[in-house]
């Protein structure tokens, strides 16, 4: 089994599963021979075990126990379907997701993390006729938000990670973590600077991104006169940035972040970036020189 998540969609794909459940053997035991028989005559005990059984009192069966003889009844009963048992299993599994807190969207009374716009569900090909969260299953689904907007048909349950990649979406968790540990060595690479990769904020940026895209970003060098552990802890708390070391160890004046969108224009992306962090290391340099603010907030305007 594979789980997928991105921060617009949870997927589960099961490989291997059979058609159908395996035929079963069911053994009833009814009411003990003595209570089931007067005189040779069938009781009400009797005839009511063979009705729950829908067969007649001479189909029944005596079952020969260390306590005795009882009626009994057998019948090999035949499995179910996949597709008759997926509808109730994907309503229950999504019912008992963890969730800490729900939220209700538009006039509709189903609650759940975020809205949800719309329910896949394939068994192979076919679609599964399941209802869950107020939404019917269909084999419709969609990709990136500005990239691929448009509804994508699923035609197969095993095209779903190649057919949203496609669609700019990477739905696999570590593929994406990958992805972006890679884009980041390569862009400190090429600022001749080492990347502090910290594994909690990598996961963490993975999981708010589908189509991860590093980008490089710089500040002005007078900030690093402000103590680096506090430029770093406002790069990561605050804008999820990664920061550069030179050769030395010593932070630089660099910063990657990642966006979730392949820009036409990613110069207007990093100067959106630098404008944010400013402000950032302003208050950093504030909370660390109280007495000189007038000084920060003059060289740095915000």
């Amino acid at each position: 089994m594979a789980a997928f998540a991105t921060p617009r969609r949870l997927a589960v794909q099961v490989s291997e599963l059979a058609d159908k459940q395996p035929d079963r053997d069911v053994e009833r035991r009814g009411p003990a021979l003595a209570a089931a028989f007067k005189d040779g005559v069938a009781t009400k005990a009797a005839e009511g075990f063979a009705r729950s059984c829908g067969v007649s009192v001479d189909e029944l069966i005596h079952l020969e126990t260390d306590k005795g003889t009882w009626l009994g009844f057998r019948e090999q009963q035949p499995g179910e379907s996949i597709q008759a048992l997926l509808p109730d299993i994907i309503r229950k599994t999504i019912s008992t997701l963890p969730v800490p807190k729900n939220m209700r969207w538009g006039a509709s009374r189903v609650e759940f993390s975020r809205p949800v716009h719309w329910l896949v569900a394939l068994y192979g090909s076919d679609v599964v006729a399941a209802e869950a969260l107020g939404l019917q299953a269909s084999c419709t689904t969609y990709g990136h938000r500005f990239h691929a907007p448009d509804a994508i048909q699923l035609t197969h349950a095993d095209e779903y990670v190649a057919t949203l990649e496609n669609a700019y979406v990477l739905v696999d968790r570590v593929q994406r973590r990958e992805r972006i540990r890679e884009q980041v060595l390569a862009e400190a690479e090429v600022q001749e600077a080492t990347a502090v990769i910290d594994e909690d904020l990598l996961i963490e940026v993975s999981g708010l991104v589908e189509w991860p895209v590093a980008l490089t970003g710089s500040f002005d060098e007078r900030f690093l006169e402000v103590p680096a552990e506090c430029l770093i802890s406002s790069m990561k708390a605050n804008q999820k940035y990664f920061h550069l070391l030179d050769d030395a160890g010593k932070l630089k004046p660099l910063f990657i972040t990642i966006a979730n969108i392949d820009s036409a224009d990613p110069d207007q992306v990093i100067a959106g970036n630098e404008k944010v962090i400013r402000p950032r290391l302003a208050d950093a340099a504030f909370s660390t020189t109280p007495t000189v603010s007038a000084h920060w907030l003059r060289v740095f305007p915000s």
